[in-house]
């Protein structure tokens, strides 16, 4: 009790000095948990509230920042006064910035109310933080900011606040404005529906793929890659596969992505076909390739083999070679091993380029598969010293990773020292 008393008395000297940083620390102390209970509530809360108000009025950007703690300690009592700061105009913006997380962080019903008259102010920056504030408050708060989406200056930032609550209950109000006029509305609301999993939410993202606007289209792509569980009942890849050809080319890579992620032979179809097509961008192409290699399926490995004989690109070639070397799936990298080894023995042009050799033995190193021993110690009389040197790394992966009986390994090494 005695620590009590002193803290306070020194408390009100450090108030009385204007020594910010030093109430601060006795404030902290005094609303220990072991310490609160000797308060005397009536008088000494108010007096810490009073000093604690100090601080937050008149002391610099860092004493606001540690005092904003102290508030969260304080409850009901500091709400009043609270709201008194953030309702007077002619307070400093910062100082009423503070006062709006503060309450939010109060995740009391009490403060919903002048938060959301925040909303109907001009200032765009502490209306931003009251949205942010209110959603804090958690789900009591979604009525409030339902309202707000009636107003065309007020509905982004309701939605963003409704977003931040990850609550059921925001998806009859989110969807209600899934079709608004504005798009980054439309925009916000998509990608806040988009991560439940609730049975009123993929018709609206089946709508958004032919939104107007790419962003858009984007995420509501993006929120069915991860309904891989609806993929049949909705016939995702057939929904999906024209978004593959859409103007804007990050919502084809969206595309590709969420075709993987369906994970099955009928969505490694459409992914072929673009990647054959003259008309694909590069860029696109080489995310199919790593699109169809991350599947990692017996078919989506046998369309990359038949791609290494459709496309006319050194850059792709290497790719499908590189990506083919990236197989982990032990039912897959025999079948990688196969097609890499029959494309070096074939007579495509690609074999005749020094960097696809090179990378062809680079990716049957890391597949690290026997059968690869023989053309790879080939490969060692390669006229080209890259070509050779690649070989050899791989050898010497082969030989501590692979398989290999005590004697095969030592003939390796052997056969390694002498280059």
């Amino acid at each position: 009790m005695n620590n009590i008393n002193t803290l306070l008395v020194q408390a009100q000297a450090a108030h009385d000095t204007a020594d910010w940083s030093s109430l601060i620390h006795y404030l902290q102390q005094l609303l220990l948990t072991e310490n609160v209970q000797h308060l005397k509530f009536d008088n000494d809360l108010d007096n810490i509230l009073e000093w604690a108000l100090s601080v937050l009025t008149l002391g610099d950007f860092q004493q606001r920042w540690e005092i904003a703690k102290v508030f969260n300690h304080l409850g009901k009592i500091a709400i009043a006064p609270l709201i008194d700061i953030l309702e007077n105009e002619d307070a400093d913006e910062e100082l009423r910035s503070f006062v709006t997380q503060i309450l939010g962080d109060m995740k009391s019903p009490d403060v919903i109310a002048p938060l959301t008259e925040v909303l109907k102010t001009d200032n765009e920056e502490i209306k931003a933080m009251a949205a942010t504030a209110l959603a804090k408050v958690g789900p009591v708060a979604i009525p409030a900011l339902t309202d707000f989406l009636n107003n065309e200056d007020t509905c982004l930032l309701a939605v963003q606040a409704l977003s931040y609550i990850r609550h059921k209950e925001i998806i009859t109000p989110l969807i209600r404005v899934a079709k608004d006029a504005e798009v980054a509305v439309r925009l916000a609301a998509i990608e806040a529906l988009a991560s439940f999993h609730d049975p009123r939410v993929p018709p609206v993202l089946l709508n958004a793929l032919d939104d107007v606007s790419a962003s858009v289209r984007r995420e509501a792509v993006f929120g069915l890659s991860y309904r891989c569980d609806l993929c049949f009942e909705l016939d995702l890849v057939t929904k999906l596969k024209p978004r593959l050809y859409d103007f804007n080319l990050d919502v084809c890579c969206a595309a590709v992505i969420a075709l993987s992620r369906m994970n099955c032979d009928a969505a490694a179809d459409p992914l072929f076909q673009a990647l054959i097509s003259p008309d694909t961008p590069v860029k696109l192409q080489q995310e199919i390739i790593r699109a169809l290699i991350w599947m990692e399926t017996p078919s989506s490995l046998s369309y990359l083999h038949s791609a290494l004989n459709e496309v006319q690109s050194v850059t792709l070639w290497q790719n499908i070679v590189t990506a083919l070397g990236r197989a982990n799936n032990q039912n897959v990298t025999d079948k990688a091993a196969e097609i890499l080894l029959a494309f070096l023995q074939s007579k495509h042009p690609a074999i005749e380029i020094t960097s696809i050799r090179s990378a062809i033995a680079l990716s049957l190193g890391q597949l690290g598969k026997v059968q690869a021993l023989e053309p790879l110690m080939t490969m060692l009389a390669d006229e080209d010293a890259q070509v050779k040197l690649h070989a050899m790394a791989a050898l010497k992966n082969l030989a501590i990773n692979a398989p290999l009986t005590p004697e095969l390994q030592q003939a390796v090494m052997t056969l390694l020292a002498k280059y």
